[in-house]
């Protein structure tokens, strides 16, 4: 299995509705996984027969009956355009570890899911985190669902999940421990390194003016 799907992973399930894979709607279930410096997550889409033939139509554009390397990698880069990935409003560029098609006989009897996992890469931030995610790939057709893997690291605590009745809009705060303390850290090292190197200058200047005030020696002439 991949990276964010562990045996033992549990899901933080409060508050969110269950969703039954109708025939006409698109699922799209997203797994999200936060860590100190990035953030992973999968995504399961799931065709209904209702909506297949429009939705094959979009992915195998030459019509062939076979989704070709060129043709996934092409489809799951519109899914990946279609999202809005931020960590306290600023965006992230999620970067595509792997993907996986089925057969497109599956597809047709409701059977087949798209998987594709991505991760993005979290700058510094202070203690009290956001992570929004906005979904709007086939949003006519699209069943939406969000949740978060409870953290391995001890360090990174769940504080609330929040959503929008479509799910298509996805906001996680978390509390990460220790993050002030490195970031007040770096800033302390900032603000010494002025008063440091002035106070290098000055001592510089100091043996400078020692040096100065020591007697010439006395220039003795041969006999």
């Amino acid at each position: 299995m991949k990276r964010i799907l562990w045996a033992a992973a549990i899901l933080l399930l409060a508050g969110t509705p269950a969703l039954a894979h109708r025939l006409d709607e698109y699922l799209q279930g997203t797994i999200i996984s936060v860590e100190k410096t990035r953030v992973d997550a999968q995504i399961t889409l799931t065709p209904g027969v209702a909506v297949f033939p429009m939705l094959i139509a979009d992915i195998d554009t030459d019509g062939d009956g076979v989704i070709s390397a060129v043709e996934q990698h092409a489809y799951v880069a519109r899914i990946l355009r279609d999202l809005s990935l931020k960590i306290d409003g600023q965006p992230l560029t999620p970067r595509l570890l792997s993907m996986e098609f089925p057969a497109i006989e599956e597809m047709k009897e409701g059977r087949g899911e798209i998987r594709i996992e991505f991760e993005a890469h979290l700058p510094l931030g202070g203690t009290n985190r956001k992570l929004t995610l906005e979904n709007h790939h086939q949003s006519r057709v699209a069943a939406y669902q969000v949740n978060c893997l409870v953290p391995r690291d001890p360090d990174i605590r769940i504080l609330a999940q929040n959503r929008n009745y479509s799910q298509s809009f996805y906001e996680l705060d978390f509390v990460q421990a220790g993050a002030r303390s490195n970031a007040q850290s770096l800033t302390w090292l900032a603000g010494v390194q002025k008063p440091l190197g002035t106070v290098a200058l000055l001592l510089v200047a100091w043996l400078a003016l020692l040096w100065g005030q020591r007697p010439k020696p006395v220039k003795r002439l041969l006999p």
